[in-house]
């Protein structure tokens, strides 16, 4: 019996490192608030891209682009990049990380209120969500793939099933935040549609009450 309960405890603690490791948070490199490019010109540019060289993003690349879906823009009040029904922010953005300088490979949460990355998985998850995502293989050769995800009651309470148009809305301004960011930074990205909305939610191990709506591979034009 006493073995037993050691081996248990063994387990457990095992179990919560590994859990500890999983989550670690990473701050992120502020987000520049100008460039050299104008929005006139981003939207004159603006493309969707399936072929990426291989080449590594860096940190404050992605931090640019976290920051373009969802990052905060006003502190006081909570306001983000892209317009929300009601300010009640129902979209959760994760990037799934390949090759990426100063990250680890793996699955991490964007945090907007401290504008830093949770790792809620470990390893390069970009060959599982490819294969979910009908094999499309710009999602495998992008250095990383951002995921939009909605929590649709944090709309639909307040606006009942009109709310999951709004959430529907938001998640195409998010989108095109990250696709002018893109083109800002000299990267490329696409949005994809076309996904085992199941799949997805194993491959990230994602919460019940999120749902898959857009993923987006970022990287360098080919």
């Amino acid at each position: 019996m006493r073995v037993v309960l050691f081996l248990l405890v063994l387990l457990f603690v095992g179990w919560w490192g590994m859990r500890g490791y999983a989550e670690e948070r990473i701050a992120l490199p502020s987000p520049r608030l100008d460039s050299d490019t104008s929005v006139e010109e981003a939207l004159l540019q603006r493309r969707s891209y399936r072929s990426f060289a291989r080449s590594p993003l860096t940190l404050p690349e992605i931090a640019q682009l976290l920051w373009a879906a969802q990052g905060v823009t006003d502190r006081a009040q909570g306001f983000r990049t892209a317009p929300s029904a009601g300010a009640l922010y129902p979209l959760e953005v994760y990037i799934v990380v390949g090759e990426v300088e100063g990250l680890l490979p793996g699955v991490y949460r964007y945090l907007p209120e401290e504008h830093e990355l949770l790792r809620v998985l470990e390893g390069d998850r970009r060959e599982d969500l490819y294969r979910v995502a009908l094999f499309q293989r710009w999602i495998r050769e992008a250095p990383a793939v951002l995921v939009f995800t909605a929590v649709y009651e944090r709309t639909t309470r307040k606006y009942g099933e009109r709310g999951i148009r709004y959430v529907h809305m938001e998640a195409g301004h998010a989108a095109q935040n990250v696709y002018l960011q893109a083109e800002a930074l000299g990267l490329g990205t696409v949005v994809v549609g076309a996904f085992q909305d199941e799949g997805v939610k194993k491959a990230l191990n994602l919460p019940p009450s999120e749902h898959p709506l857009y993923l987006m591979p970022v990287g360098r034009v080919r």
